[in-house]
């Protein structure tokens, strides 16, 4: 759950609230210290309790409150919070780096991911519009979001591992961020990937600069990882004894700071299920809740509120 605000300037307006109390009680002060001179304060006090400190304390509650909600208003806050959804769109983006063809997974990694890939495609409802994203260096934008199952699934068919070194990850959530930008469904991620990138090794903290960007924009991550940790190089000959790694810690990472979750998928079969198990929770999604007119409905209320005290329970006698 957070919140997000169009107009974050007026924010500053609650500076103003402190100064709004400060100057309550200072008046409140100057206006006790003139009536001691024409009357018996202390006598006033006991035979009317507390009620002057109540009434005061009171107002300035209410007033307050009517002050800060009336800020929440001017803002446009908005209230997201994980609620069910009826429609979500998908981008998939497929690590296509050199170390995915690593055969740790039959046929290869990154084989054995588009085979499942296209199975999902084709499990999900003909109203999902799906994109797809093919990073290794850098990253491509394979087919923009559709609902044409026969266009993505050519765009997933076509798509190689990439000969150019490096991985940006971050590039690819910052991407695929960018292709959700337009829909006006709940938006969500898939990330098939062994974990592996280098760009965040050469610049620091950008994995967590991405991930911000993309809960700004109310997008969920879930992410497959799929591989072994001692997989062999498959675009090396076996002779040169080399073995790619994988990294689960920065796949858990992405799906739990986006509201996501992250499952290991070293088998075909494993694999299968983790996407029939993300197309089970993908209705699960941001929903935003505007407080423009709530913080107005609260405002009204405040106001009839101290009108009916200031008429009735503290009414002035004149």
């Amino acid at each position: 759950m957070y919140f997000t605000f169009e107009r974050p300037e007026f924010l500053w307006l609650l500076f103003a609230i402190p100064l709004f109390i400060i100057s309550h009680f200072y008046f409140l002060k100057k206006s006790r210290s003139k009536a001691m001179k024409f009357a018996n304060f202390e006598a006033l006090k006991r035979v009317s309790g507390d009620k002057f400190l109540t009434k005061n304390m009171t107002h300035l509650f209410l007033r307050v409150a009517l002050v800060f909600f009336l800020i929440v208003a001017a803002s446009g806050a908005t209230f997201w919070y994980r609620g069910m959804v009826s429609e979500v769109d998908f981008v998939i983006a497929l690590d296509s780096s050199p170390s995915m063809t690593s055969q740790d997974v039959f046929p290869s990694r990154f084989d054995e991911a588009k085979r499942i890939a296209s199975d999902f495609i084709g499990s999900l409802g003909t109203r999902t519009s799906i994109g797809l994203v093919s990073y290794s260096g850098v990253s491509f934008v394979k087919s923009p979001l559709t609902e044409s199952r026969l266009e993505i699934r050519e765009a997933l068919r076509s798509s190689e591992v990439m000969r150019s070194g490096g991985t940006d990850m971050p590039g690819a959530i910052i991407t695929s961020t960018n292709l959700l930008a337009g829909s006006e469904r709940s938006k969500a991620i898939l990330i098939i990937s062994d974990g592996i990138t280098t760009i965040d090794v050469f610049v620091g903290g950008s994995v967590r600069e991405a991930l911000t960007y993309a809960r700004n924009n109310n997008v969920v991550i879930y992410t497959i990882g799929i591989g072994t940790d001692s997989g062999p190089v498959g675009f090396l000959p076996e002779y040169y004894n080399i073995t790619i790694g994988f990294n689960e810690e920065i796949l858990e990472f992405i799906a739990e700071e986006t509201g996501g979750f992250y499952l290991y998928s070293p088998s075909a079969t494993e694999l299968e299920e983790a996407f029939n198990f993300i197309e089970g929770d993908a209705f699960e999604a941001y929903v935003d809740l505007e407080l423009f007119f709530p913080a107005l409905l609260v405002v009204l209320i405040l106001v009839f509120l101290e009108w009916g005290l200031a008429n009735t329970l503290f009414r002035r006698v004149v």
